[in-house]
């Protein structure tokens, strides 16, 4: 396991507290006031948010004009380029129980969620079946589902739709490469980081018997945990979110922890105070996994509520959105040639920002499109337009569509 580089003491209610998306939303207010009074990098402008909102609402329109818009997450890119793989999954688990395919669809969206940070600008996947190639998120997308379609993640050949913890320990680079199309003139970035992130998984799935079962411990068997602890089928996305974190925790590189548990993306911001008050959750993945599990889990029969508890999500499409309309501006411009390591106050602060103005513009977009809240919540928003707009103006700004910041990724953030 990756050794923890900042380890606050605190107790059981300081853990609870910044794994809550409670805490996330209060700390990017915390830096969002800062801003305000000109004591960040950047400077916030609000009387661009009508126009920001305006664009936002448009590119939904274009994207979902009867406004049916399913919630943001990893499912919508697996269909990329207009090709129904979905149902190419559906008819491979036609012969199992609704249970059974449950937990493929989560085994498959897990990984797919974990393999999805920025893959960089030169790497690209062709996939044989369409004869197309797919580059960034969703290339991502269509390279984990053949990977798994294929078995790779299993080491049983007779159930190979399935990602275990047996499989996943012994997953070598070359594999994982060869997977993911990876050479030396199709570089992706963070392939160690990837392939660490998975084998950890690997051992987490062994070690946590209560989450992902003690008889082929695997991702898929958090259905049978949550049908445990939610018996009438109601639960809400913070409950999910708080399983995620409870059962993938100890997978994330260590960056800061709290009596030695791993709080995964958490960052230290000095500008907040010392201690556990320096402390900024993010939970960007983890929270994306969440929005991610929220389909397979209602075709199981689970009712989910509190949606709006989870917060929008902290990167480069979403933060580009901001940067690149203008609504917040670097004092420094020599910022955007520089690379910027996750953790540094520049980045937490562009994270930050990019959470509270997301409930902003997420406010005005409802409103424009004559929605209410309880109908539209912030997870239809992101979906329908903020990711989009965000990737939209990144490639009239920039011919490869690159974020407007510089990021040394690991491979696990963005």
């Amino acid at each position: 396991m990756n050794k923890l580089m900042n380890d606050f003491s605190g107790d059981i209610h300081d853990i609870e507290n910044i794994f809550s998306p409670l805490t996330i939303r209060k700390k990017a207010h915390e830096i969002f006031n800062l801003a305000l009074s000109g004591n960040t990098n950047f400077i916030v402008h609000m009387d661009k948010l009508d126009e920001v909102s305006k664009f936002v609402t448009s590119v939904t329109l274009e994207n979902y004009p009867n406004l049916n818009i399913p919630f943001h997450s990893r499912w919508n890119h697996f269909n990329v380029g207009n090709f129904d793989r979905l149902t190419e999954l559906k008819l491979a688990l036609t012969r199992f129980t609704t249970n059974q395919r449950t937990k493929s669809k989560l085994d498959l969206v897990v990984l797919s969620v974990l393999l999805d940070a920025g893959a960089g600008i030169r790497w690209r996947y062709s996939e044989k079946n369409t004869g197309k190639e797919y580059t960034r998120s969703e290339g991502l997308a269509v390279a984990s589902l053949r990977m798994f379609l294929s078995g790779l993640f299993s080491s049983e050949k007779e159930n190979p739709y399935q990602v275990n913890a047996e499989r996943l320990k012994s997953l070598t680079l070359e594999e994982f490469a060869q997977g993911l199309q990876v050479t030396e003139k199709n570089s992706l970035i963070g392939m160690e980081g990837r392939l660490k992130l998975l084998q950890n998984l690997g051992e987490t799935l062994l070690k946590d018997s209560d989450i992902f079962g003690s008889e082929n411990p695997r991702i898929g068997n958090m259905l049978d945990y949550l049908q445990e602890k939610c018996p009438t089928g109601n639960v809400t996305a913070t409950q999910i979110l708080r399983t995620i974190q409870q059962g993938l925790g100890s997978i994330w590189p260590g960056r800061a922890s709290i009596n030695q548990i791993n709080l995964g993306d958490v960052w230290s911001y000095k500008a907040l105070g010392e201690g556990i008050s320096s402390l900024v959750p993010f939970h960007k993945l983890s929270q994306w996994l969440s929005y991610s599990l929220f389909e397979p889990l209602m075709e199981a029969g689970f009712t989910i509520s509190h949606i709006d508890a989870l917060t929008g999500l902290a990167e480069y499409r979403n933060g580009g959105l901001i940067i690149d309309t203008g609504l917040i501006t670097l004092k420094n411009k020599d910022e955007f040639e520089k690379l910027h390591h996750p953790g540094a106050p520049l980045i937490v602060e562009w994270r930050a920002l990019t959470i509270a103005l997301l409930d902003e513009i997420g406010k005005k977009v409802t409103e424009m499109l004559g929605k209410k809240s309880s109908d539209f919540p912030l997870a239809r928003v992101l979906e329908g337009g903020t990711w989009w707009a965000g990737r939209k103006i990144a490639a009239q700004l920039r011919k490869d569509g690159s974020p407007p910041l510089k990021i040394e990724s690991d491979g696990t953030v963005f």
